[in-house]
C-alpha cells in the first residue's frame, strides 16, 4: 500500500498541483500585503483617514467594559460582539485582485496556445508538372528532364 501511494505521490501531475498550491498561497500573501499595505492606505487617506480593518458595527457591548470602542482591537478586548465589514471590504479587494491577475494570466496563456495553434503559411512550391510527361521538374526548369521536352517559361 505504501508503495501504491509513493507511485501515486510522485506523478508528475501531483507534484505539479502541489507546487501550484504553494506558489498560489504565497501569492495570496503577497495580495493581501499589497492590497493591505499599498492600496487601502491611499483609499483611506482619501475617505478622511478611515481605517477599512477599523470598521465595525457594535452589536453587544462587553460585559466588562460598555464602550464607546475607537477601534475593534479595544472592542474585542473588552468582550464586545463585533460585527467588522471593513475587514470584509480588505477581503473583497483582495480577491478582487487576485481575479483579475488570474484573468491576465490565463489572457495571456490563451494568446500563447493561439499563436502556437495558427496554421502556417503554406510554403512556395518548389516542384511543378511537366505538361508532357506529367512528372515533377523543379520550378525553374525550362527543360523536362524526363521527357527533354522545351518548356514555356512562366
Amino acid at each position: 500500500m505504501l508503495k501504491d501511494f509513493r507511485e501515486f505521490i510522485m506523478r508528475g501531475s501531483v507534484v505539479d498541483m502541489a507546487v501550484g498550491i504553494i506558489i498560489g498561497a504565497a501569492f495570496g500573501t503577497i495580495v493581501t500585503s499589497l492590497v493591505k499595505d499599498i492600496i487601502m492606505p491611499p483609499i483611506s487617506l482619501a475617505l478622511n483617514k478611515v481605517d477599512f480593518s477599523n470598521l465595525f458595527v457594535l452589536l453587544k457591548a462587553g460585559p466588562t467594559d460598555k464602550g464607546p470602542y475607537l477601534s475593534l482591537s479595544q472592542a474585542q478586548a473588552a468582550g464586545a460582539v463585533t460585527e467588522n465589514y471593513g475587514n470584509f471590504v480588505n477581503v473583497v479587494f483582495t480577491f478582487l485582485i487576485i481575479a483579475f491577475v488570474i484573468f491576465l494570466l490565463i489572457r495571456a496563456i490563451n494568446n500563447m496556445r493561439r499563436r502556437a495553434e495558427a496554421p502556417k503559411p503554406a510554403a512556395a512550391p518548389t516542384t511543378k508538372d511537366c505538361p508532357y510527361c506529367i512528372s515533377k521538374i523543379p520550378i525553374k526548369a525550362t527543360r523536362c528532364p524526363n521527357c527533354t521536352s522545351q518548356l514555356q517559361s512562366a
